[in-house]
């Protein structure tokens, strides 16, 4: 799934090619992809699109008229350009016509119909899908992220991933931030000191940033392979930092990548979901 760094470059780059366009029609094309009702679709027709933005892992097309597409890509969503406008196109989720021949095209991978596409007036903050989101991880502050720690004792690697505390970090921002920290992915969010507080937010905004910059050069969302990373994607090579094998502790739906000497004082973490904690 495109975290905040992909978000934040496709957004940017969305807004160059469209922002100045009037629409014309929006259409969904699947059953499943607009989420709400009100207000309709029709009302933003004729409008002038203002502007592209993102919040955590959503993406928000600003049109007159206060009107907010907010749209979010899920795993395997991408917005395009479609100046072809074919009548049914692969994968095709919903489009934003602007006049004849330029369109914005929504489209999913495989068969889940997971993307999803609200409508909002006025004020997006607050209001869903974007209610209950924590301060995007670019811009959370040394003492909100102090805070933000307290409110729930987990393991910081899944506690860093719940959009509710820290919006639009996934599983590679949670293992690179977590070694650029020198923190145990087990390590317990609550009982993180000072110092480790000051190791995660400095890394938090690091890493972010590197990533933001790489996403910048590209022309499109890459593949997760592709991204620069010290351990996501690297498990059974050497540490860049100390030449230590990455390890990794697998679940069902994704996994947990660290380098023990970097990490947690060279103890090989148990690869089941019972492991014992590391402090």
């Amino acid at each position: 799934m495109p975290e905040l760094p992909e978000i934040t470059a496709h957004a940017e780059r969305l807004a160059v090619r469209f922002t100045g366009a009037t629409l014309t029609a929006f259409r969904p094309l699947h059953l499943t992809t607009l989420k709400t009702f009100d207000p309709n679709p029709r009302d933003a027709c004729g409008s002038t699109l203002t502007g592209v933005g993102r919040r955590g892992k959503y993406v928000k097309l600003h049109f007159e008229n206060e009107l907010t597409f907010v749209v979010h890509l899920m795993q395997g969503g991408r917005l395009r350009s479609d100046s072809t406008r074919a009548k049914k196109p692969r994968g095709g989720m919903a489009r934003w016509e602007f006049g004849d021949d330029d369109a914005l095209l929504l489209t999913e991978a495989g068969t889940e119909h997971n993307v999803g596409v609200w409508l909002v007036r006025g004020e997006t903050e607050g209001v869903a899908p974007l209610d209950g989101l924590g301060p995007d991880v670019d811009m959370v502050t040394r003492d909100q992220l102090t805070e933000i720690l307290q409110v729930e004792n987990a393991r910081i690697h899944g506690f860093l991933r719940r959009q509710r505390h820290v919006a639009g970090v996934g599983r590679l921002l949670a293992n690179e931030i977590l070694h650029a920290a020198k923190l145990s992915p087990f390590a317990m969010s609550s009982k993180l000191v000072e110092d480790q507080i000051d190791r995660l937010h400095a890394a938090m905004q690091s890493v972010v940033a590197t990533s933001i910059d790489h996403e910048r050069r590209l022309d499109d969302i890459g593949r997760s392979a592709d991204r620069p990373t010290l351990v996501h994607h690297r498990v059974g090579f050497g540490c860049t930092t100390c030449n230590d094998e990455i390890r990794s502790v697998d679940y069902r739906r994704y996994t947990v990548v660290y380098c023990p000497s970097c990490q947690t004082d060279g103890k090989v973490l148990a690869d089941n979901t019972t492991s014992r904690f590391l402090k």
